[in-house]
């Protein structure tokens, strides 16, 4: 009987065509995921439309069974099943117009499967496990089908031919000056200075595979020898398409900042010539491209150069610093070398270099540039980003003076990243992501802003991302921020990641009893319910044994300690950009009050109270708030 009873299911099921329905549905809603996964990205589409799509087809299978089990498509409409006559139903041939679906369906699957397979010969392996899984295949595909646009270029840092090789500043700084003036050129599309200099000394993978991975379709290469009192530049324009030069000169001359900046120009100009690019429009006055020289002054464009080479390749402050201020003082009209004094002015005191009062001398520094030239938009910048260095913050005054940089050079990375980390401070997060992209997009390479967006993803709650952007920057030889994130691997169990951590830190710190600070930070991230006040004894006690003398919970070490070990009490006058009100581990941060006295003392609910709160917070009344 129950035999009998299955066969009659068995076989109205057949009749009713559910099968055929469930085989059209899977078929058809399999292509449209696939369709979707390709074109959504294409589109910036964000990943929740496509998760979207995917629940939406999932919820409507079971529906769609439903509806043929109790529906029927018949010559004069859709009725229930139950009211046709079974001598008149149209099942068998709607059962046919479903076979041929489900065929041509398959048919299609197949063609997908095959393209893809003969678009990338390790689809097998990235399916079976390997590197990335399919969600690699497409990006790899995706990486294969960019085309760099036809006026896109790449300068690559210019060889030091000098008879020392002691000219390295001099001939990075003419590459650098060129690329400076040809990254403001509309329609021309130029690799930043941080990814093309990034291939420094790999010359040997030749210029095709160089350009390919920078995206360019040129690439100007060169050289700079300096003997005495004679200089000779060799530029190189090269379609690393074809691997041709498109153009080459070379420049024999008198060394002076004139012969300097003509020179530059010349380049500029025939490079935007040779790339079909014109410059002005009709106004002949703006139809070449002029380098900002600033000085007359050979020696103080030269100590410009050669400070600027120190900071971006050896984050030397003591060292960048002096010949910043030897450069002002051999032309204290050069309005650049004062926005440079400012900008590594105003850094000194996150670099541990306190012997001045450089939060004034950055403000000064600042001031006279924009005096001397105000279109500069670099000491707008720095005066933007010092105002997080004082308590409580004008937050208004801050965002006041980055605006006015960023409208003064929209590619000026650095106002880019330091109003990001300005809104990240007040809690506007999908302002702070904005900025923190455009600054990435100007320079993908720019790992500041790569962690500063890691931050930004954490605070908002999306942990995933957040991990895999701090894990990049780790790849690329980022550091910093451990603090904040090794409290959120703890919380996610991975206790491995936080001991290598620490391991490799006070390894590297120099300091003695290793193992008694590792097991002790150990065990203050990652026990939930590691007690301060239990433990501060022991704490004191091996920190004096290690270092040699008493903890100093008032240093910037003993603050950034304070928090590692909760020690919240401790932790005063926060500066702007720790944002520890925002991190989400330890829990124990959350819940402590002195997370609300760090947002009062910041001047946090006043700016919210004038300019609104952001959506983690929200006013109790006219003079208290909460936050999520």
């Amino acid at each position: 009987m129950e035999g009998d009873s299955l066969s009659k299911i068995f076989t109205e099921l057949r009749r009713r065509n559910i099968f055929r329905v469930a085989g059209v549905y899977g078929v058809v809603g399999w292509l449209l995921m696939q369709m979707a996964s390709i074109a959504f990205p294409a589109f910036g589409a964000p990943d929740w439309v496509l998760k979207s799509i995917i629940t939406l087809l999932l919820t409507g299978f079971p529906i769609a069974l439903l509806l043929a089990w109790a529906f029927e498509m018949t010559p004069a409409g859709v009725k229930r099943t139950e009211a046709v006559d079974e001598k008149n139903s149209a099942s068998a041939k709607t059962g046919r117009t479903l076979d041929v679906v489900i065929v041509v369906g398959l048919v299609l699957v197949g063609a997908l499967i095959v393209g893809q397979s003969l678009r990338d010969p390790i689809l097998g392996q990235a399916q079976d496990g390997g590197n990335g899984g399919t969600s690699a295949l497409v990006e790899r595909s995706a990486e294969n089908k960019i085309t760099p646009p036809p006026t896109s270029i790449a300068v690559l840092p210019f060889t030091d031919l000098s008879p020392n090789k002691d000219q390295e500043y001099f001939s990075d700084g003419m590459a650098e000056e060129i690329l400076n003036v040809l990254v403001r050129v509309d329609d021309l599309k130029v690799a930043s200075r941080t990814s093309a200099f990034g291939f420094k000394g790999q010359e040997a993978l030749g210029i095709p595979a160089i350009a390919k991975k920078l995206n360019v379709r040129h690439v100007l290469e060169g050289s700079v020898r300096k003997s005495g009192n004679m200089i000779r530049i060799t530029a190189q324009l090269i379609d690393a398409q074809t691997d041709q030069h498109l153009w080459s000169q070379t420049y024999d001359r008198t060394l002076s900042t004139e012969n300097i900046f003509a020179i530059q120009d010349e380049i500029a100009n025939e490079i935007v010539k040779q790339l079909g690019i014109k410059i002005g429009g009709d106004n002949p006055k703006a139809s070449k491209i002029r380098v900002a020289a600033g000085t007359e002054n050979l020696d103080a464009y030269e100590l410009f150069l050669r400070a600027h080479n120190k900071f971006i390749s050896r984050n030397d402050i003591p060292g960048t610093i002096a010949l910043f201020e030897r450069a002002v003082a051999a032309d204290p009209g050069f309005a650049r070398a004062w926005a440079g004094l400012a900008a590594v002015y105003s850094v000194a005191p996150s670099w541990n270099v306190r012997d001045r009062d450089y939060y004034t001398l950055a403000i000064k520094s600042a001031n006279k540039a924009i005096a001397l030239n105000s279109g500069l938009a670099l000491p707008y910048a720095v005066l933007g980003n010092l105002e997080g260095d004082k308590l409580p913050v004008d937050f208004t005054k801050a965002f006041a003076q980055l605006d006015e940089a960023i409208k003064r050079d929209s590619k000026e990375t650095s106002a880019w990243l330091w109003r990001g980390i300005v809104n990240n401070t007040v809690g506007y997060l999908d302002k702070a992501q904005l900025d923190f992209a455009q600054c990435l997009a100007l320079d993908p390479a720019y790992e500041n802003c790569r962690r500063h967006m890691a931050l930004s993803k954490l605070y908002a709650g999306d942990i995933k991302r957040a991990m895999e952007l701090y894990e990049q920057g780790r790849m690329n030889g980022a550091g910093g921020q451990d603090e904040v994130f090794l409290p959120t691997y703890a919380a996610m169990g991975d206790f491995s990641t936080v001991l290598a951590s620490l391991y490799y830190q006070i390894m590297s710190s120099g300091s003695g009893d290793f193992a008694a600070l590792i097991a002790l930070d150990y065990r203050a991230i990652t026990e939930p319910d590691f007690n301060f006040e239990k433990e501060r004894s022991t704490i004191e006690a091996t920190h004096e044994r290690v270092t040699g003398k008493p903890l100093d919970w008032t240093s910037t070490t003993g603050q950034y300690l304070a928090l590692t070990y909760r020690n919240y009490a401790a932790v005063k006058n926060p500066e702007s950009t720790w944002q520890i009100w925002w991190r989400p581990y330890p829990a124990a941060l959350r819940a402590s009050p002195h997370r609300k006295r760090w947002m009062i003392e910041l001047g946090l609910p006043a700016y919210w109270r004038k300019s609104g709160f952001p959506p983690q917070c929200k006013p109790v009344g006219d003079h208290d708030f909460t936050c999520d």
